[in-house]
């Protein structure tokens, strides 16, 4: 893969995972995933141009922790959803004449909830399981974030593109602000100069064919 495709995809797949972000609700994440993948083919074509893997695998365990942090939270809420009391204690107080059976929850829409007999106490272990899933996230996102900068800290040095760099520590600060939501937005911003950053990537320069002088002749004796 040459340079200029790699550019090419980076700044496609960037520009998709813009676009995602905004119609996330309409797309289900796949244009989000579709940029993630373009992205990552490219900097796997520039760490072979620039022959620098770091470029590309600090770029893969980045995807590798955020799938792991998403997939981990989906499985503590699914846990604490149907493996535990905490949901269907609070729910049974809501609603009295509730059997507790989540064969029957769709029943819950013609009832009216009964929050009288609902105390501070009888939210807080929901409240706590919720916290405790989001504080997964944010930790598995700080990681990808970690790995992320790297990669695109490598790239900045390679490609001579200080863009890179500074959407890399864009990303990272982000990734911590995420749990005060301000974050996303940061996130967003970094991903746009990644895609700015990838149109602004120049060829290199070819380099120049040396040439052997030829040897001295040595004169032929009279």
């Amino acid at each position: 893969m040459t340079l200029d495709s790699s550019k090419i995809l980076g700044c496609i797949g960037a520009i998709l995972m813009l676009i995602g972000s905004l119609v996330t609700s309409y797309t289900f994440g796949i244009l989000d995933l579709v940029g993630v993948i373009l992205v990552l083919v490219a900097l796997n074509g520039l760490a072979n141009n620039y022959k620098e893997r770091g470029i590309f695998t600090n770029a893969l365990y980045s995807l590798v922790a955020g799938i792991v942090g998403v997939v981990g939270a989906v499985a503590a809420a699914l846990y604490i959803v149907f493996d535990t009391t905490i949901l269907t204690s609070l729910l049974q107080k809501l609603y009295p004449s509730w059997n507790g059976s989540w064969s029957t929850i769709s029943s819950l829409s013609g009832l009216t909830p009964n929050t009288s007999n609902i105390t501070a106490s009888d939210a807080m272990p929901i409240i706590s399981a919720l916290f405790l899933v989001l504080v997964v996230l944010w930790i598995f996102t700080i990681i990808a974030a970690f790995f992320a900068r790297r990669s695109l800290k490598a790239l900045s040095a390679k490609a001579s593109v200080g863009l890179f760099s500074t959407a890399a520590l864009l990303l990272f600060i982000g990734a911590f602000l995420t749990i005060i939501l301000i974050g996303f937005l940061l996130i967003w911003i970094a991903v746009l100069l990644i895609a700015i950053a990838f149109f602004q990537m120049k060829p290199q320069p070819e380099q120049p064919v040396a040439t052997v002088a030829p040897s001295p002749s040595t004169p032929t004796p009279v």
